[in-house]
């Protein structure tokens, strides 16, 4: 219950948290930040990690100079950790193939999030990477599905990038044009919590109307 405790504590509290790395790391932040994504998209069992306000709070950062970082180095270094994590998300669900719908829940694997995901998988195609990199959950096992349907890799190239560089630039810039204006500094612990509010919503949604179905 600790460490649950200190994990929401980092999340809620994002934007103090990432800016002490950022004095204490300086411009190795980026690499920090890489790896956080890459890591969120990457495998199938981190999707708790804070993806959407993690790119907004580095925008907002970005936007005051903090560290020395740079909106644009910072965009070119999420948008490829973003890339290549689906990437490798991709490969592995190749690897591991349709038996995987076998498995059970466990604390490491979210079985019915991978069934709901192949069912919007199969509902809109290509486009469900896109449209995933801006829901929790979804973002991580969408590459995984594409690999178990094996998607063309030219396809899934192509769905990645649109949908990295969109999700990546957005957020980013989002934090970076807002992110010196006094309310949005004074409240970022609030708007934290609406970014992970809204992007749950569609999730809610999707949920009631399985239920309701």
């Amino acid at each position: 219950m600790e460490i649950l405790s200190q994990f929401i504590d980092i999340v809620l509290h994002l934007d103090k948290h990432l800016a002490v790395l950022v004095q204490q790391y300086g411009l190795w932040i980026y690499g920090i930040l890489f790896v956080i994504i890459f890591s969120e998209t990457g495998f199938v069992v981190t999707p708790f990690l804070p993806g959407d306000s993690l790119l907004f709070v580095a925008g907002a950062l970005a936007a005051i100079g903090e560290g020395g970082m740079d909106i644009f180095v910072l965009i070119g270094v999420l948008s490829a950790a973003a890339i290549l994590g689906n990437m490798l998300n991709y490969q592995i669900g190749r690897f591991l193939g349709p038996k995987v719908f076998h498995w059970e829940n466990s604390r490491f694997f979210n079985r019915n999030a991978l069934i709901k995901t192949h069912a919007f998988y199969e509902k809109h195609g290509g486009k469900t990477l896109v449209i995933s990199r801006f829901l929790p959950l979804f973002r991580t096992f969408a590459p995984f599905v594409a690999g178990i349907g094996e998607m063309s890799y030219a396809k899934f190239t192509l769905f990645n990038l649109i949908g990295a560089v969109g999700w990546v630039v957005s957020l980013c810039l989002a934090g970076f044009w807002l992110g010196n204006i006094p309310w949005v500094k004074a409240n970022l612990s609030l708007i934290i919590i609406g970014i992970i509010i809204s992007s749950l919503i569609p999730i809610g949604i999707g949920y009631v109307k399985s239920k309701a179905a």
